[in-house]
């Protein structure tokens, strides 16, 4: 368990209206009333410009992620009539508090798929799929966030299937979305079963889901899909920015974190996956950089720019539906992309 040391704080940056609310909020998202114990208060740092930064005692809430979620993200500043704006839009955490990836990304840009359909799929047919993604040249193959556990194709006889039709090489990260209560035992058995990279519906199940998956010492690589965060992160009113989700889902654990894409189909901006970007691969003290994935209407026409754009390493190209319109198929479609950026 972590120990957070004596005066350690959690700093947060908040686009706030009305001015002069920042004290409230630091109010709201500690003691909950003006009245109480003034060594958990928040206070302000700064106030002005419709930005106000707060500091809390970061043992209000230690590593406890929901609560820190609960407190700084989701809490009465942003339910409380009171408030026009309270959106977090920078967040800095002690070092060590989460536990960060566990994986490093490598020092290249790298070409990743989706199996599809989403769903319909026999456990068979999803392994010729991967497959064939596979000799494309993709070196990460991955569930659909769609795909869970369906009668027609449950989850054990998915994993069993790809892990005997795909090299060792490639990353096959099986999908273990489900009931929170055997997260990390469906983690570890399709581990068992021989996936190579386990995937979570990260905002959808809880961000805290990457956290238990990282502290299980799996052996293998975590994909935190963003699925769910777009409700939080679409207002420009409340809620919480896309660059401060995709540190903490880098905090909490994951080895593959989405940026979004230039121009894509998806709704960041472009300066928007830049400051993603530099959440996931820039410094942060006590946790190595994992791979920055971009995705959202990437193929072989549009690889190379979406590489130029993002600039550096450490990028995976996921690609999906795109690759399956390519003219020779879904292999080529791959092979397309991973030449598109030789």
């Amino acid at each position: 368990m972590t120990v957070v040391g004596d005066g350690a704080v959690i700093r947060a940056e908040y686009a706030l209206a009305p001015g002069g609310r920042a004290d409230a909020l630091a109010m709201e998202a500690s003691l909950g009333m003006p009245e109480g114990p003034g060594f958990v208060r928040g206070r302000v740092v700064a106030e002005g410009g419709g930005l106000a930064v707060l500091e809390f005692p970061a043992a209000n809430w230690g590593p406890n992620l929901p609560m820190l979620l609960s407190s700084l993200v989701a809490g009465e500043g942003g339910e409380g009539r009171s408030f026009d704006r309270v959106r977090l839009v920078g967040l800095d955490l002690p070092p060590g508090l989460l536990p960060g990836p566990a994986y490093a990304a490598p020092g290249d840009i790298g070409v990743g798929a989706i199996v599809k359909p989403s769903l319909g799929l026999l456990p068979a047919e999803v392994a010729e799929v991967a497959v064939a993604l596979a000799a494309g040249g993709a070196r990460l193959v991955k569930d659909d966030e769609l795909l869970g556990d369906p009668d027609w194709c449950p989850l054990d006889r998915r994993v069993e299937a790809v892990a005997a039709a795909l090299p060792r090489s490639v990353v096959y990260c099986a999908n273990v979305t489900g009931p929170v209560d055997g997260l990390v035992a469906r983690a570890r058995r399709v581990v068992d079963l021989g996936a190579t990279g386990v995937m979570v519906n990260a905002f959808a199940a809880g961000l805290d889901a990457v956290r238990a998956l990282r502290d299980a010492g799996l052996g293998v690589p975590i994909f935190a899909h963003r699925v769910g965060s777009g409700p939080w992160a679409r207002n420009d009113r409340f809620g919480v920015t896309g660059a401060v989700l995709a540190r903490l889902t880098r905090l909490a654990g994951a080895d593959y974190v989405q940026v979004g894409a230039f121009g894509g189909k998806l709704f960041d901006s472009d300066d928007e996956v830049r400051a993603q970007l530099d959440a996931v691969r820039g410094p942060l003290d006590g946790a190595v950089a994992p791979v920055a994935v971009i995705g959202g209407g990437i193929g072989p026409g549009n690889a190379r720019a979406q590489a130029e754009a993002a600039g550096g390493t450490g990028l995976l190209m996921l690609l999906g539906s795109a690759a399956y319109h390519h003219p020779g198929g879904v292999e080529a479609g791959v092979a397309a992309t991973c030449a598109a950026l030789r």
